[in-house]
């Protein structure tokens, strides 16, 4: 075989040199927008010019808080309201949740004797005071019902202290980001080092998220719509305390959602079986016929963080879903 001939490399001529890259953001002559219009051509052009740069319209997008907050944007407002969330989410890697819903206004023990107290001495002074004799009984009332406070705490810690030990993920507890039995549950995983998730809502009047939520995980939502959807997209369980209007609407949306099979049926504890069966009577319904026997048993009672947290378990190993390898199964 015949040798290659060897190529002679050719120089590049002078002229032919690539030229220095330009600087990254300054130019040696301005382009001629880079400049706006004198009054030496035109004495109206400078006040012209500032009416247009002015002018709400000329904003970008993305920077008119108007317009970000008009009707025509609710979509990408809904979106958003979504996406943050979920991005922090994934990138917190939380793959499973609790939530943990309950009234605002059940407060810890001490908090609900100081109420006690403070509308014992004014019912003493004003005895004939028909209103302060009812706020004092609800106070009693509420006090009674403090110690469901305790309990959330409690489980708090237990899905706290569990929070590392999942199959596929990490367990957080996750609440309303608002005060009394979410703010319980959320000091609980507190309590134990644990992160926790809380999902604000913003209102006509300002609210602020109890103090215990990890400062990463607490969001702020505008519309109830898509919180809810994020209460429900990793729930491994509904806990439901005694509570009102919005612990309720929480509580028969997931019933419903379940029934409907719109979403995979996951465990509903309804926590004080004395309080739930004041507030509605499933029987009734089963006996009425506007829902069936099996509908009843899509939610159960419990008393204790223990039964709550070891009732979930099982219910998920019932279901070929556990969320704990056995080793970790330990009573808290």
């Amino acid at each position: 075989m015949a040798d290659r001939p060897v190529e002679t490399p050719v120089e590049t001529p002078p002229n032919h040199r690539h030229p220095s890259p330009p600087h990254s953001h300054e130019r040696k002559r301005p382009l001629p927008w880079h400049k706006p219009k004198g009054a030496e051509d035109d004495a109206c052009a400078p006040a012209a010019l500032e009416a247009i740069l002015s002018n709400p319209n000329y904003r970008e997008a993305d920077d008119d808080i108007v317009f970000l907050q008009s009707d025509t944007t609710r979509g990408v407002r809904l979106q958003l309201d979504y996406l943050k969330t979920e991005s922090v989410l994934q990138a917190h890697q939380v793959a499973h949740t609790i939530v943990v819903f309950g009234g605002t206004r059940i407060v810890e023990p001490q908090a609900a004797r100081r109420e006690v107290q403070q509308w014992a001495e004014a019912a003493a002074v004003n005895e004939a005071d028909s209103e302060i004799r009812q706020r004092l009984a609800v106070a009693r009332r509420v006090d009674a019902k403090s110690r469901y406070y305790e309990i959330a705490r409690e489980f708090g810690r237990v899905v706290g202290a569990a929070g590392a030990t999942a199959l596929d993920g990490r367990i957080m507890i996750m609440t309303g980001g608002g005060p009394g039995i979410m703010e319980a549950a959320n000091r609980g995983a507190h309590d134990v080092g644990a992160k926790s998730i809380g999902l604000n809502i913003s209102l006509p009047k300002e609210q602020f998220p109890n103090p215990y939520v990890t400062p990463d995980l607490c969001f702020s939502f505008h519309y109830f719509a898509i919180r809810k959807l994020h209460f429900l997209m990793r729930a491994r369980a509904l806990v439901a305390f005694p509570g009102g209007y919005g612990t309720l609407d929480e509580l028969f949306e997931v019933l419903s959602l379940a029934q409907t099979r719109k979403m995979k049926p996951v465990p509903v504890i309804l926590v004080g079986e004395a309080y739930w069966q004041r507030v509605f009577d499933a029987e009734f319904l089963v006996d009425e016929g506007v829902i069936d026997p099996e509908d009843r048993d899509l939610f159960w009672f419990a008393e204790s963080a223990d039964d709550i947290w070891h009732s979930i378990l099982a219910w998920h190993d019932a279901n070929g879903t556990p969320l704990l390898a056995s080793t970790t199964r330990t009573n808290p």
